[in-house]
């Protein structure tokens, strides 16, 4: 797959959408499919509220946060279970997914300097083509002159069932009917925000993945990436 891709342009791949739409993971299968580097935009912004929270920070004091974020050491490296961040030399992946995280990490993103600290080393390491990158604002604010732009998304019901059979049998499991209220307040803050609100850029191309696997939203977005590279 790689070899037959050298001599084509290396694309730029922007996916957006609603939390639990797949993004990740759809992203992640992409990247390993076309031999790019897959840039997982939320982790960075975990990795933020990890440390403001590690640190006894709060979100409704965007100051001491935004300053946080400006004199901390962010690297990203490809690990063996994928894309790791390292804050000041620690790998903080493996605390990334906890629901407190899980919980401050919309209000965080909402910071506007936050934002433009990331998304200056989004682009950064976005330069050369590529790269898989998912989020919120990919298309329309990080990279809009990204070579293909997807905005992914499914009903609240389905993104909420996928992660209920993700978090099944962790420490992190909790009722479905609280994880789907979880997912409606994130799309609301998501959507709502003054800084990059969650919406599809205009040249977007839109997927609803409700009755599509990971595996067929991946090769769908795939088949795109083909086009552009031959057009």
């Amino acid at each position: 797959q790689r070899k037959g891709m050298v001599q084509m342009h290396r694309l730029s791949v922007a996916i957006d959408g609603p939390a639990g739409a797949g993004k990740s993971s759809v992203a992640r299968m992409l990247a390993a499919q076309l031999g790019y580097i897959y840039l997982d935009t939320g982790a960075m912004y975990r990795a933020i509220t990890y440390e403001a929270l590690r640190k006894g920070l709060s979100e409704k004091d965007p100051k001491a946060v935004s300053e946080m974020a400006e004199h901390m050491n962010m690297k990203v490296a490809e690990g063996a279970q994928g894309m790791e961040i390292f804050l000041d030399g620690n790998n903080v992946t493996p605390f990334l997914r906890t629901e407190e995280v899980s919980r401050h990490v919309s209000p965080v993103s909402a910071i506007p300097r936050v934002r433009e600290i990331l998304v200056a080393v989004q682009r950064k390491l976005s330069e050369d083509g590529g790269v898989v990158l998912d989020g919120r604002d990919i298309g329309t604010v990080v990279l809009p002159g990204a070579d293909v732009k997807v905005f992914l998304t499914a009903s609240a019901e389905e993104r909420a069932k996928r992660r209920f059979r993700e978090l099944k049998g962790t420490p992190e499991e909790r009722p479905f009917s609280s994880i789907c209220d979880n997912i409606r307040r994130r799309d609301a803050i998501d959507a709502g925000r003054a800084v990059s609100p969650l919406r599809a850029a205009e040249d977007a191309v839109l997927i609803d993945n409700s009755s599509m696997t990971l595996e067929e939203t991946a090769e769908a977005i795939a088949v795109l990436c083909r086009r552009v590279q031959e057009a």
